[in-house]
């Protein structure tokens, strides 16, 4: 078992950390807010598995492998930043290892990792798709971008927090492919409200023609998860539409750095960009909804607003 300094406890790094503690790993977590680092080591249990760190100095100081989970491309270079000046102020530090699941710009992830390996740190970009239910119940899926030497040394911690993992490419890669993942699921969101107001609006049992949708070629895990809570117009965030848009937003510049054409993904952003402009951005990217509804003059066909 590896000692773990966790760098993001929020909606989705606090429970990985958590199992990672659960995995019998020890795990020093650092978060801006404490409530956060409380849970941690309510996770870690008797055995101290989980302790709090007050900066991000103190959770890297004695680490083996380090691990970041934040917002936003700025925040990963900032905590980067702290890391570098960490480890190079503590010759003697054994971390070895550090692994980003944040989603992030791909070039931002390249750069991380050249600036990495210029103090010894072997890094590894690996964003997660499965939300934060799959955070909780360690079922996310991990795309990792690096070297392979370095993702087999990780496959314990991707072992504590997914259920499917691969290495895709050198790094860079993990992003790429979680830009793919975005435009997909975010299109799949926008269909399946699509055929929810269609359906609606012609007098039609939407909740069976969901089931009937949901077990032929149009099944996916969006329409086994959600099909509920957006027919009852319930957009409690497990993914929030801001995050959403951050996302559309790499996705669009990655298909411009690749120099291709993507005009179904230039569509879902902007419906995206739509929503967070209404004022949804808090909600579940389910709230997709909202706009398609909002686009044909009126709330929810349920007799709903």
């Amino acid at each position: 078992m590896s000692r773990i300094g966790f760098i993001g406890l929020g909606i989705m790094g606090s429970p990985m950390a958590a199992n990672l503690a659960r995995a019998g790993h020890f795990v020093v977590g650092h978060d801006h807010k404490q409530p956060a680092m409380d849970r941690l080591v309510a996770a870690g249990g008797p055995g101290g598995r989980g302790r709090a760190a007050p900066s991000i100095a103190d959770a890297v100081a004695d680490a083996e492998i380090i691990v970041t989970m934040l917002p936003d491309s700025p925040q990963v270079e900032e905590v980067f930043a702290d890391i570098r000046t960490a480890r190079l102020r503590s010759a003697g530090s054994p971390a070895g290892l550090y692994i980003d699941f944040s989603t992030i710009k791909p070039e931002t992830a390249r750069s991380v990792a050249a600036a990495g390996a210029e103090i010894g740190l072997r890094v590894l970009d690996a964003p997660v798709s499965g939300g934060e239910a799959g955070a909780i119940a360690g079922t996310l899926s991990i795309m990792v971008g690096g070297e392979e030497a370095d993702f087999d040394a990780a496959r314990p911690v991707f072992e504590a927090v997914g259920k499917t993992f691969a290495l895709v490419g050198p790094n860079g890669a993990g992003q790429v492919v979680k830009a793919a993942n975005q435009i997909v699921v975010g299109g799949t969101y926008a269909l399946v409200a699509e055929a929810i107001v269609l359906m609606e609006r012609s007098g039609v049992d939407a909740r069976a023609g969901l089931d009937m949708l949901a077990g032929g070629l149009a099944g996916s895990r969006i329409l086994e998860l959600k099909r509920e809570t957006m027919l009852a117009r319930e957009f409690k965030p497990g993914f929030r539409i801001d995050l959403h848009h951050k996302d559309m937003g790499i996705a669009i510049s990655a298909a411009r750095d690749a120099g291709v054409a993507l005009p179904m993904a230039g569509l879902v952003a902007q419906l995206i960009a739509a929503a967070r402009a209404q004022g949804y951005g808090s909600l579940d990217h389910s709230a997709l909804l909202k706009v398609i509804e909002s686009l044909n003059g009126t709330g929810a066909f349920n007799g709903q607003i």
